[in-house]
């Protein structure tokens, strides 16, 4: 984890910031502090107060509202910036993938006759379904959903990740599911869902990622790490 490799430089004085909507987030190896910052115009102050050398936005690359901050953040206060990203999802043989823009397309795209769909999405991202009330929807979150999706049939699992292929074609064939929702998150704690739908020939509808940002991009923390070491020049403790 990002985390836990900035915890071990003795370079840096090292903050991880949270968004908030997780009620008990990992643990971090470093300082955390949780919630907004008010916008762009929150983001700036802080960089500015905490005296920040350098930002690495390792946010979910779904996340776009608080990636544009940060880069707007960085260009007002000439902060460093790099985005830290997992690269998605690539189909392989066997997948049926239909990737759609964004959650109210994925609604329409399940179509008219009723399905039994796995929605595994995210909290933020279940409103749309309440369209396609015909369907029954069987829904996972970290957290509780609240309120409840307004439609007649769904159920409810609260888990975290990882979740490993055996577990998720069980959870799959327990629930009769026909068909995936999710994001491409590019996550290995949450492939297993795609595998188990590729041996079960179940098609998945993927909400494609939001366009990437301007400026450097990495997709590992060892990457991330050889980029502060050329940006923290300097031996003196900086923050990040």
């Amino acid at each position: 984890m990002l985390g836990e490799q900035l915890a071990i430089r003795g370079d840096t004085a090292v903050t991880v910031s949270l968004a908030g909507r997780t009620a008990s987030p990992l643990a971090q190896a470093v300082p955390v502090r949780s919630g907004g910052f008010g916008g762009t115009a929150g983001l700036v102050q802080y960089l500015r107060d905490q005296e920040i050398h350098a930002l690495i936005d390792a946010t979910h690359p779904y996340a776009a509202t608080m990636s544009a901050h940060a880069q707007s953040a960085a260009a007002q206060t000439h902060t460093p910036l790099l985005s830290l990203r997992r690269p998605p999802w690539r189909a392989v043989a066997g997948d049926r993938w239909t990737e759609v823009h964004d959650a109210e397309e994925a609604a329409r795209t399940l179509g008219a006759s009723p399905r039994r769909v796995f929605l595994a999405v995210g909290r933020q991202e279940l409103a749309p379904f309440a369209a396609a009330p015909h369907h029954r929807y069987l829904i996972r979150s970290v957290d509780p959903v609240d309120p409840p999706l307004e439609v007649p049939h769904a159920r409810y699992i609260i888990e975290r990740g990882p979740f490993d292929e055996d577990r998720e074609r069980e959870l799959l064939r327990e629930h009769e599911i026909d068909i995936i929702v999710a994001k491409n998150s590019g996550s290995p704690a949450t492939y297993g869902k795609i595998t188990a739908a590729r041996t079960l020939g179940l098609p998945v509808i993927l909400l494609r990622r939001p366009p990437p940002l301007e400026g450097p991009t990495v997709t590992t923390v060892g990457e991330a790490m050889s980029w502060l070491d050329h940006v923290l020049k300097a031996p003196n403790d900086r923050g990040v």
